[in-house]
C-alpha cells in the first residue's frame, strides 16, 4: 500500500526537490499544501504546476488571512505580543496555523506523515514538529533539510541529475526573507554582520525614517474588545485593516526592528524585521488600556504577556499554559473599547489622543483648575497611614544602632 505524506509547500528550491526526494528516498506519495497567510503569491500557478510535474498526486492552497489574523494576531494583540519586549512574533505566530493545516489535510487524505523544509538550526523546526505531534501523535514528520544535509549547490545538481524542475535561480538572493500579514524577516548576508546597520536594500515594507514624509499623519484605529475594529473611522476585517496599516505606517518608516535574539535551539542570531501595522497596533492597544485597565492589572498583565510570547517563539501555542493565559488576557479585555489616534512621522508613531466609554480617567478628579472634586483633605490622613510602616521601622532601626554606638 502506496503512503502518503503532506508536505507545506512554497515553490522555492528547497520544498521542489523535497518532493522529489520524499519519492524517491521515503517512498511517498507526496500532496502538497500551500498557505496563504498575506505573503506576496507572485508565481503560485507556476509553482502548483511545478509540483505536479516533480510527481506531487495533488497540489492544495487554502486562504488562511481570516483565520491567521482572528484565531492568531487577535489574541497576539490583546497581549501586547513581543518576544524578548522587541519582536511580533510574525512568523511565530504563522506557523502554528500552518502546522494545524497540515494536520487537517494529512487526517483528510489518510497520510501518516507531513514534512516541512526547515533547517536544523531554526526555531520553525520546533514549532512545525511540535505542533503537529500536539495536534496528532501519530503523525510522523519529516524534514528533509534536516535530514538530508547537502548544500544549496549539490540540491541543485541531484535535481538536475533526475529532471527536476526548478524555479528559477539564476538571480541569486542577498537575503532569506519570510512575510506573513504580520511582518517581514530578513536574514543571512550581511546582515549576518551585527557590527553593521542594515544595508536599505534589505527592506521592502518600510521607507527609510529620512526618506519618509516630511509631513506627519494622523492615523485613528478603533477597539472593541481589545481588537482593532475600524481604521479611520471605517470599519474592516482585521485581516484586511492590518494589511491596510502596514501600507500606512511603513510609508512612514514606522515598524522597523534591529534585533539581537535568542533563538531556541541555544545561539544568538541578528535578526531584522519589517512590521509596521504590528507595532502600531500594539502601540495603539497599550494606550488604550492605560486608560481602561486598573493599576493592577497594568502592573500584573505584562508578566504573562512576557510569558505567552516565549511559548509562542517555543512553538508552544498549543500548550495547555497557553491556552490558559490567553484565556486570562481575553478577559481583561471587556473595557478596552475606545479609538486612538497616533501620529506617523519619520520612523515613530507617538499617542495623539485616545477616547473610551470605559475610561478610567477623570478630569474632575485630575485637573488643578476649577472643578476639582478631588477630596483634599484625605491627604493627609492618607499619607500618615501610607507611611506608617516606614515610621515604626525607622524608629525601631534607629534604637538599635543607639546600643550600638554605647558600646
Amino acid at each position: 500500500m502506496t503512503k502518503t505524506c503532506v508536505l507545506a509547500y512554497s515553490g522555492g528550491l528547497d520544498t521542489s526537490v523535497a518532493i522529489k526526494w520524499l519519492q524517491e528516498e521515503k517512498g511517498y506519495d507526496v500532496v502538497t499544501l500551500t498557505a496563504d497567510v498575506g505573503q506576496p503569491l507572485d508565481g503560485l500557478q507556476d509553482a502548483l504546476a511545478r509540483a505536479k510535474k516533480i510527481g506531487a498526486v495533488k497540489t492544495e492552497v487554502v486562504d488562511l488571512k481570516q483565520e491567521f489574523a482572528n484565531e492568531y494576531l487577535a489574541p497576539a494583540i490583546q497581549a501586547n505580543l513581543l518576544y524578548e519586549h522587541v519582536y511580533p512574533l510574525a512568523t511565530a505566530l504563522g506557523r502554528p496555523l500552518i502546522a494545524s493545516h497540515l494536520v487537517r489535510v494529512a487526517e483528510a487524505v489518510g497520510a501518516e506523515a507531513i514534512a516541512h523544509g526547515c533547517t536544523a538550526k531554526g526555531n520553525d523546526q520546533v514549532r512545525f514538529d511540535v505542533t503537529t505531534k500536539t495536534l496528532n501523535p501519530r503523525l510522523k514528520v519529516i524534514a528533509p533539510m534536516r535530514e538530508w544535509l547537502v548544500t544549496r549547490e549539490e540540491a541543485v545538481q541531484w535535481a538536475k541529475q533526475r529532471n527536476v524542475p526548478l524555479p528559477d535561480i539564476s538571480r541569486k538572493k542577498t537575503y532569506s526573507t519570510d512575510e506573513n500579514l504580520w511582518g517581514r524577516s530578513i536574514e543571512s548576508g550581511d546582515i549576518e554582520d551585527a557590527s553593521k546597520a542594515p544595508n536599505e536594500a534589505a527592506f521592502a515594507w518600510t521607507k527609510s525614517p529620512q526618506d519618509a514624509p516630511n509631513t506627519p499623519e494622523l492615523v485613528s484605529i478603533g477597539f472593541e474588545n481589545g481588537i482593532p475594529t475600524t481604521l479611520n473611522g471605517k470599519s474592516l476585517e482585521l485581516w484586511k485593516l492590518v494589511q491596510q496599516l502596514n501600507g500606512i505606517a511603513g510609508k512612514h518608516g514606522v515598524g522597523r526592528i534591529d534585533h539581537v535574539e535568542d533563538r531556541l535551539v541555544g545561539i544568538k542570531s541578528r535578526e531584522v524585521y519589517e512590521c509596521p501595522a504590528a507595532l502600531t497596533l500594539i502601540k495603539a492597544h497599550r494606550d488604550l488600556e492605560a486608560l481602561t485597565l486598573t493599576k493592577d492589572v497594568l502592573l500584573f498583565k505584562p508578566q504573562l504577556e512576557q510569558k505567552l510570547a516565549e511559548l509562542t517563539y517555543n512553538g508552544l501555542w498549543f500548550s495547555p499554559l497557553a491556552d490558559s493565559i490567553r484565556a486570562f488576557h481575553a478577559s481583561t479585555q471587556g473595557t478596552v473599547t475606545g479609538e486612538v489616534t497616533l501620529q506617523l512621522f519619520k520612523g515613530s508613531a507617538t499617542s495623539a489622543g485616545r477616547t473610551s466609554p470605559f475610561s478610567l480617567y477623570k478630569a474632575d478628579l485630575a485637573t488643578y483648575g476649577q472643578g476639582d472634586t478631588f477630596d483634599h483633605t484625605a491627604a493627609t490622613g492618607f499619607i500618615t497611614i501610607w507611611g506608617l510602616p516606614l515610621q515604626v521601622a525607622s524608629a525601631v532601626r534607629g534604637k538599635g544602632k543607639a546600643k550600638k554606638a554605647k558600646k
